[in-house]
Order: structure tokens, then C-alpha cells, then sequence
């Protein structure tokens, strides 16, 4: 797995106009493959009335999976200068919808690849990244007594306290930490807790940076 992967901030519509054509990039995060082309019907539908709407689409921490589409434009054109750009910037989980709206001066191969790959780069500089990196998730079981004082803790030292819940016997503290970090929580845990409470790992995920 990756350590940690970029992705678009939030999603947004950025507008580009190059010779009378106007080209709209909406961007989104997208966790799955599926959410990735909901997102593209959803402006297709939005704008049945446009020249093209042509789509990329990177998903998977590793770039697992790449997709693009010229929506009619000539092959090459528009889809993968639009996914070369997504990956040039390092972005992943996330979708991009260029829709144009011809103005009737043809820009021709060059000016295309230009405007379909620029229209991404600049909407992503307009809406902004994010890194998210990867943890384990891991839980702490802790007393009644200690467990306010132990979330305080976790807090005061940037830990990410996930969840909480409150049962009869002990109180469970969900938590996501860097791998790198196990040993030497573990270590502080039992220390702060005089080696009274509960630490399990469990699987992976990603959180913001």
C-alpha cells in the first residue's frame, strides 16, 4: 500500500474560455470506480446540450485504476491529456469532467490537448489538494476512571481519536495512528495508564495528512 496519496480538496466547476469555446472542468473526489462514473453521468446529464463531455478518472492509492474518454474528440485529445494531468499532479481517488461548449473556431490537435489538460491543471489549483496518509487503525480499552484524562492526552499529543464509546465495564478508544508509531505508543499508553489498559491493532485506512 501507499504511505499516503493526493486527492482534489473538494468538488467544484472551474471555467476556461480559449477561442470562443468554453470549457467547463468539474472535479470530485471519487472513493470507488463506480462513484467516479456516477459523477460523469451526473454532468452528462447536467449538460446534454454541450459539444463533448469528455472524462478521466484516476481511483486506487497506486493509480490501480486509469480511465479516460474523448466523447468524440479527436482520439488523444482531450481524455488523456486530461488523465496525463491528474497524474502529473500526483491526484488519485478523483474524477474530472471537461464539457464543451463550441464556439466555431476549431483550436486543432495541439490547441486541444492544451485546453483539455490546462482546464484540469487550473481546476485543481483553483479547488485545491489534500494528502491523505495512511494509518493503522487500532482501539484502546481504558477504565472509567483514567478514560477522560487519556483522551485529553491522546488529543494534547495530535493523535486521532476516531470513535468512542462508553460500555459498563471499560471505555473504547478508537484511534488511527502512523505504523511507524505503534511501538512507542504503546509504550507512552502504558506509562500514562500504569499498564492498566487494553491496545489493539487492527486494519489499515487513509486520513488527512
Amino acid at each position: 500500500m501507499q504511505d499516503e496519496y493526493r486527492t482534489v480538496a473538494r468538488a467544484g466547476v472551474h471555467e476556461i474560455e480559449i477561442n470562443r469555446s468554453r470549457f467547463l472542468c468539474a472535479l470530485a473526489p471519487a472513493a470507488t470506480e463506480q462513484e467516479a462514473q456516477d459523477f460523469i453521468a451526473s454532468v452528462r446529464k447536467e449538460h446534454a446540450d454541450a459539444t463533448h463531455n469528455c472524462w478521466a478518472y484516476v481511483i486506487g492509492a497506486d493509480a490501480s485504476v486509469q480511465k479516460a474518454s474523448d466523447d468524440g474528440e479527436p482520439g488523444g485529445t482531450a481524455g488523456v491529456p486530461m488523465l496525463q494531468m491528474l497524474l502529473r499532479r500526483e491526484m488519485r481517488y478523483v474524477v474530472a469532467v471537461v464539457t464543451r461548449y463550441y464556439g466555431g473556431v476549431k483550436l486543432g490537435a495541439g490547441g486541444l490537448i492544451r485546453a483539455y489538460g490546462g482546464a484540469v491543471g487550473e481546476a485543481l489549483d483553483t479547488l485545491g489538494t489534500l494528502t491523505r496518509r495512511r494509518f493503522r487503525l487500532a482501539t484502546v480499552t481504558v477504565d472509567h476512571q483514567r478514560a477522560g484524562k487519556v483522551q485529553n492526552d491522546l488529543r494534547a499529543t495530535g493523535r486521532e481519536v476516531r470513535d468512542v464509546r462508553y460500555g459498563e465495564a471499560a471505555v473504547t478508544i478508537g484511534i488511527g495512528l502512523p505504523d511507524a508509531d505503534v511501538d512507542a505508543f504503546r509504550a507512552w499508553l502504558a506509562d500514562v495508564t500504569a499498564g492498566t489498559a487494553g491496545f489493539e491493532l487492527g486494519g489499515e485506512a487513509y486520513g488527512d495528512a
